[in-house]
């Protein structure tokens, strides 16, 4: 019987760390979670525990360049919270809901510090998808980082849920996905987005590699300009330590891509 290049590592490891359920690894300075051991969910700095240590999580808050005030954010995929603990604090009464799959991970909230349920936040134990299509009300940004073992779940990156994404936000709203370069099928995943988006969408690398990040828009003004994203980026950058000149200039090459292959007539 072949053996696997990571044989004698998997020899080493604990099961719960090969089975996909949620466990933590808890160092001096940093709390992490993950589904096994080559990869990390989400972490948290316990000297900072709203701060947002890994990059894609700073790359995803460039909505903020694209939508500066929003009311009412709703989320796919808990982890550590870290993007939940970092909007309720620094955007002031803003309305935020996460939406979760996995019980074993929201039993972790209290490790990872994140606020009770009340009145502005509230943590919902359900499918994503299910949510979604299920929604009333309507939303200024959705952010999808919705992640098991296997990596993306197919039912958040069909056609028919992107199409309820957009029907769920408000005009001039703005949907975030973290996506995995290294998925065989991105590809797909971004030709659905872009046509249920009507091609409003704007790719950029994450500071992790083999993260990408998609901006999807609901705005009649897209593309904003680079002027525009320059300034915001400015305007923002004292209140918002996430380095966001620096995914202003991603956005912005970003754009000026999408400009070149238009200009190729090719779709972008």
């Amino acid at each position: 019987m072949a053996r696997d290049d990571d044989y004698e590592l998997r020899q080493s490891v604990p099961p719960e760390r090969l089975s996909g359920r949620p466990y933590l690894k808890d160092e001096a300075d940093e709390l992490a979670l993950h589904f096994d051991f080559r990869t990390v969910q989400s972490t948290m700095s316990k000297a900072d525990p709203t701060a947002l240590t890994l990059g894609y999580t700073r790359s995803m808050m460039g909505f903020l360049l694209l939508h500066p005030e929003p009311a009412r954010i709703a989320m796919i995929g808990l982890g550590g919270g870290s993007l939940a603990k970092y909007c309720l604090q620094r955007l002031p009464g803003v309305d935020f809901t996460a939406v979760e799959i996995d019980p074993a991970v929201i039993a972790l909230r209290d490790e990872f510090r994140l606020p009770p349920d009340g009145d502005n936040f509230r943590v919902v134990c359900a499918d994503g998808a299910d949510y979604i299509r299920a929604m009333e009300d309507s939303v200024d940004v959705l952010l999808i980082d919705g992640f098991c073992l296997d990596g993306l779940p197919r039912q958040l990156c069909t056609t028919a849920f992107y199409d309820y994404c957009y029907a769920r936000l408000k005009p001039g709203g703005v949907m975030v996905v973290n996506l995995w370069a290294g998925d065989d099928l991105l590809q797909l995943y971004l030709g659905r987005l872009r046509q249920c988006f009507d091609g409003r969408v704007l790719l950029i690398d994450a500071q992790e590699e083999g993260n990408q990040i998609a901006f999807a828009c609901k705005q009649e003004d897209f593309p904003p300009s680079l002027e525009q994203l320059r300034s915001r980026s400015n305007e923002l950058a004292p209140a918002h330590p996430i380095d966001l000149p620096d995914t202003a200039a991603r956005l912005r090459r970003a754009l000026e891509g999408r400009r070149k292959q238009r200009g190729r007539g090719r779709p972008a």
